[in-house]
């Protein structure tokens, strides 16, 4: 990113630790989270501490070249992110400087120090279509005109925040740069002119009017997290997991098929080649509601394991800004961080250096904070300003951020804080992921805080099968409790044996694994079972309780299971949760028919006891 300086004051470097400088000279110019530049080397650096007689400050590059008594500039603004059109589809370091115009100048394939890249492109020009005319008055919001950034996504350029007054100048339908003046605001005797191009500081949550309470829930396409473990738009998760257990996985699916409008992915310390896979998937994955590649609706802050520690720990801060910019403009924005663990290291590691008094694990103190402070900027809000027909705007950001604790230890300080702040968690079970059992999420573990919020949001969609008294809410309640039964029964099969099992338990068992190998199971590299839609989700789950609910009945009036009819069904439904794509829904239909006309013996044979 570049950054101009105003009105410099200068300093010196008294001392050097590690990624921290000391400077002598800034300490009655400078506030907290302030940039200055070292200016032999071009780096930036951000202020964390300031004394009587000195500053300590982070570099955002490797400092083994820096030197003492080299000077040093303040430039009198904290580290902000850069909005306007160009966002989607880029890939940015944690301090938005844009990784593919580095790779053109560098082509060794690494991150040179020093570098000074604008953000986003000055040259690139955007078809700008005015919604506004001159003499109009606007507040904080509003919008003045629109830019088509994607083929789906509409760009709403917008008043920046603190800034009103009446339009006395926009300019008329046409191409311009982000910096080119496209209008004027005049308030009083003041007037100011604006171009697309916004900033906003990393560390201070954008405004809004009011906060909503959530109400619709983020789909994923992943059958375990749709119907156990939702989560709303706008609300948090956390998806915690030892080395192997799918976390990126499970991210990636939900990065590709969630039902939000954009993705903002951060890779906080993540090894290179996990990037590396992640661009070449999305840009070679195309979306089907646009025959483009699902990059065009992605913002990527990338700051890989061989990167700076302070620009690591910057990283989840420039997500979300990014997030809460199109957010204001009523876009649902999903912001995925993989790992909050890495990142937390940095905290660890900057700490460390800053000699602060640690805690467990020799993390700071601040650390629950510190991510809280991440975590409360999700939500849903009717945000500033109105579109120029007068209505108001609805935005959303949802966060879910993936933990790795050594060996898989959910006390450990990083898990413990996340939990205390988040509204979920996807625990990942190792057992399940080394069974192949993909996505491993574990029943008994996990938890959502936010089926009440979208069972009604439900219960509006749900429009199949009218005469089978079992909605999304009610499936929900009898999987837990078919679940809960099969984890009851697992200690007297050790003693008893499955066979000298009574009908009752067999017929838990058989169910529970049916939902486990038939519903659960998804197989993320399958182009049909890696995304399902919440109708066939919803067809999927009834078809097994119902076959469980009349199952229930015959067995009290003595019948058996049937154990090759029982492989039959489980076959049947797999083959329909694996192959059957989203929109065919005859084969669930024929199967409900015959559970629900008993045409079929699908469980148990004729025979009495």
């Amino acid at each position: 990113m570049i950054v101009e300086s105003k009105d410099p004051q200068e300093g010196f470097i008294s001392a050097v630790n590690g990624s921290l400088v000391e400077i002598k000279g800034l300490e009655n110019y400078v506030r907290l989270n302030d940039l200055i530049k070292i200016s032999n080397h071009n780096f930036l650096c951000q202020v964390i501490q300031i004394y009587s007689n000195r500053i300590i400050a982070q570099s955002f590059e490797n400092t083994n070249s820096i030197k003492l008594n080299e000077k040093v500039i303040s430039l009198h603004e904290p580290l902000s992110m850069e909005l306007a059109p160009g966002l989607l589809a880029n890939v940015f370091d944690g301090i938005q400087r844009p990784l593919d115009l580095t790779f053109e100048f560098f082509q060794e394939g690494r991150l040179n120090k020093g570098l000074e890249f604008p953000s986003l492109s000055r040259t690139k020009k955007w078809h700008f279509i005015p919604s506004r005319k001159e003499k109009d008055t606007v507040l904080s919001g509003d919008e003045i005109g629109t830019v088509q950034e994607t083929l789906m996504l509409k760009h709403r350029i917008m008043v920046p925040p603190g800034y009103s007054g009446i339009i006395s100048y926009i300019t008329e339908e046409g191409d311009y740069t982000i910096v080119d003046d496209i209008y004027s605001l005049k308030n009083g005797t003041d007037e100011k002119s604006f171009c697309m191009l916004q900033k906003w500081p990393v560390t201070e949550r954008k405004p809004f009017s009011q906060k909503v309470q959530p109400r619709e829930p983020l789909l994923t396409g992943v059958r375990t997290i749709d119907l156990l473990f939702p989560v709303a738009k706008g609300g948090t998760f956390a998806v915690p997991g030892g080395f192997g257990t799918g976390k990126t996985i499970i991210q990636q699916n939900i990065a590709k098929y969630c039902s939000a409008d954009l993705i903002v992915f951060i890779g906080c310390g993540e090894p290179g080649n996990e990037i590396a896979n992640f661009l070449k998937q999305f840009s070679e994955t195309i979306d089907p509601d646009t025959g483009r590649p699902l990059l065009d609706r992605i913002v990527l802050i990338v700051n890989t394991s061989n990167m700076p520690v302070s620009a690591r720990e910057a990283s989840l801060f420039s997500g979300i800004t990014i997030a809460e910019y199109y957010r204001d403009m009523g876009y649902d924005v999903a912001v995925i961080a993989d790992s909050i663990s890495r990142w937390a290291e940095s905290l660890r590691e900057i700490s460390g250096l800053l000699e602060e008094m640690p805690v467990e694990e020799g993390y700071p103190a601040y650390l629950p904070s510190k991510l809280s402070s991440f975590y409360e900027r999700a939500g849903i809000v009717a945000t500033l300003g109105r579109d120029p027909s007068g209505k108001s705007r609805k935005g959303s950001i949802t966060i879910i951020g993936s933990i790795s604790p050594p060996a898989g230890d959910f006390s450990e300080p990083v898990t413990s804080a996340t939990k205390r702040v988040v509204q979920g968690i996807w625990a990942l079970d190792p057992k399940m992921a080394y069974l192949k059992h993909y996505p491993a999420i574990s029943w008994i573990n996990s938890y959502s805080n936010y089926p009440e919020y979208v069972a009604e949001w439900w219960d509006e969609i749900d429009k199949e099968w009218p005469d089978i008294k079992l909605n999304w809410f009610e499936c929900r309640k009898q999987v837990n409790e078919i679940l809960a039964k099969e984890n009851d029964l697992k200690y007297i099969i050790q003693l008893l044996g499955q066979k000298n099992l009574a009908e009752d338990q067999k017929l838990e068992l058989y169910i529970a694994n049916l939902v486990r190998n038939a519903f659960f199971i998804q197989n993320a590299f399958n182009e049909v079972d890696s995304f399902t839609s919440s109708r066939k989700m919803l067809g999927l789950i009834k078809i097994i309780l119902l076959l469980y609910n009349s199952s229930t009945q015959l067995v009290k009036q003595g019948f058996l299971i049937d154990e090759k009819k029982c492989d039959e069904i489980l076959n049947e439904i797999m083959r329909i949760s694996h192959y059957v794509p989203n929109d065919d829904f005859k084969p669930i239909e024929k199967l409900k028919d015959e559970i629900l006309n008993k045409t079929v013996s699908l469980v148990f044979n004729i025979h009495r006891k």
